[in-house]
């Protein structure tokens, strides 16, 4: 069984990983907002508050060079190790139950992760889509 486990951008631009609470409204008592939270195994009070749209769950594989890969992440196959396969940009997604790679042109949804990369991700590297999307 995978890891369940999320990462997020906390607002000051570092990254956590954890689990992910989402508070839909104010708890008074323990003086958290609502919001999106990634917190470590201990929980409240070690949680950060993350932004909401760079949340990614954990895909619950490591790319070839050991690099856990999450929703969100760009994916460069490795042509020297899949020959058949153009070396290609795509973007880690969640699509109809399963993770899959894509981008403009296609859709793998069956892949092992000892012939990809992890290169950036499409919060700090928008430029990096170009060509996955």
């Amino acid at each position: 069984m995978r890891e369940i486990k999320f990462r997020g951008m906390v607002i000051n631009g570092e990254w956590c990983c954890g689990n992910l609470s989402i508070i839909k409204k104010r708890i008074k008592s323990m003086g958290i907002d609502p919001g999106s939270y990634i917190s470590n195994k201990a929980g409240v009070p070690f949680a950060y508050r993350v932004r909401p749209e760079t949340v990614g769950q954990f895909i619950g594989l490591k790319d070839k060079n050991g690099r856990e890969i999450y929703e969100g992440d760009s994916i460069l196959y490795d042509r020297n190790i899949a020959p058949s396969i153009d070396s290609r940009k795509y973007v880690v997604k969640w699509e109809y139950s399963k993770f899959v790679l894509t981008n403009s042109s296609e859709t793998i949804d069956d892949f092992t992760s000892d012939i990809i990369e992890v290169i950036g991700n499409i919060y700090e590297n928008p430029e990096l889509l170009e060509g996955a999307e």
